[in-house]
Formats: C-alpha cells, structure tokens, sequence
C-alpha cells in the first residue's frame, strides 16, 4: 500500500430507451488506484469481481499523484484525486493511499481486504433501502432522471453524473509494473456535479449521455459524505 500524506487541508467543494432504476439500491464502490503503484493490481482484480456482481456499481478512480515515480497512468486525473483527498479532508484524516476503496461513500479500507470489502457489503445492502429513488431513462444521447425521497435530505445533497469505461487493458512499460499488462475495468471518464436537492418533490433532470459509456446518477450527502441512491443506464 503506497501511502501520501496530505500537506494542506483546503475546502473542497451519469434508437430504444433503456430505463434503469435504484429499487435494488446498489452499492457504489470506488477504487482508488494507480498504474504506478506496485500493490495496485490485486486490488484491481478485486474490482473486477465485484463489478459483475447484482446490486454492486464498482468504479476506479485512477489518480495521478504517482505518476512521478517513473510511469505516467494513461487513465490518470487530478479530479479522483481531488475526489480522494475531500473525503480524506471531510473525514479529518492526514494521508491518502492506494489502493483504497470507499464503500458507499462512508466506509474506507485497503483496497485489497477482502474480508472486510464482502462484510461491508452485505451490511451497505441494506443500509440505504429508506433512501431516495432513483429512475434512469436513456434514449440514444439524453438521460432523463427521475428521483424521489421518502424524506427530506441534507441541505447541498449531491446529484452527479459518472461516465466509466467498462474495460481497457493496458500494457506498462516503465515503473513499478514495468513488463506487466493489466486489463483495468469500470475506469471512471468523468464525474461531475449536476444538481444538489433537500429531497423534497420529484426531481426531474434532462442531462447529456453522449457516446456508449454507461451513464451512473449518484445522489450523495455533501462533503463527500454517505452515498444515498445510485443507478445505471447502461
């Protein structure tokens, strides 16, 4: 596990239709993980199990902040690490690490524990079953979102949009994997903010889903905090 601590605390602030919708609640699971970190690719492997599995949306986040030592990671962005370092910060914690995995937005561990990846699971199942719903209509380039809560939510709760690319192998030639050829899988595109909601009403969105990445509407409390609904058109 390659750790890096964090210098400076700063405030940081997805011709026919295909539906999809939350009434599973889904686990979200991110990866952060790097093509230069050595101990990186078991946890890779592990995402890709999981990413097959009913009612689990696995995502990696690849970072860049390795990138020094001697490989630059094709898939690698500022944004995840940005993304890392703010649930680090809301969290009060002083480092970030790779590989780590958050579960649901609220839970962290080393991205290769799997005993404690398959607890969290099994518990995360249900822990959002009084959440919000969530429901995807995708027809060619437009997503429409529908969402509705049972109460109301945190002042600022998230509404986002990721795009991930189900699979991509990629052959390392220096670095810590140097030699290796690893097939990444679920490699977040793009993650951006499109609404916030207290909750109340139904939320309606027309949002653009270009392209034949599958499209994943997460809706979050602020800070990055718990993950409260997701699902996704693919």
């Amino acid at each position: 596990m390659r750790r890096l601590f964090l210098a400076l605390a700063t405030a940081l602030t997805l011709p026919g239709a295909v539906q999809a919708q939350s009434t599973e609640h889904p686990v979200v699971v991110e990866l952060y993980t790097s093509q230069g970190c050595s101990s990186c690719p078991p946890a890779d492997a592990v995402l890709a199990e999981i990413a097959g599995r009913k009612g689990v949306i696995a995502l990696a986040l690849h970072v860049d902040y390795w990138d020094y030592i001697g490989w630059k990671d094709t898939f690698g962005s500022k944004a995840n690490a940005t993304r890392q370092r703010a649930y680090a910060i809301f969290a009060g914690e002083s480092m970030i690490y790779t590989p780590q995995l958050v579960v649901n937005g609220s839970e962290k561990l080393v991205g290769t524990d799997v005993a404690t990846l398959e607890r969290l699971l099994n518990a995360a199942g249900g822990s959002t079953a009084h959440g919000p719903l969530i429901e995807l209509t995708r027809n060619g380039g437009a997503l429409k979102v529908r969402a509705t809560s049972p109460r109301p939510l945190p002042d600022g709760t998230l509404v986002q949009l990721v795009r991930y690319t189900p699979s991509a192998a990629v052959a390392i030639k220096r670095g810590e994997n140097a030699g290796r050829t690893i097939t990444y899988t679920n490699i977040v595109t793009s993650w951006e903010k499109v609404a916030t909601w207290n909750g109340q009403g139904t939320l309606n969105l027309d949002l653009s889903a270009s392209g034949e990445e599958p499209a994943v509407v997460i809706i979050q409390e602020p800070g990055p905090g718990a993950i409260l609904a997701a699902a996704v058109a693919r």
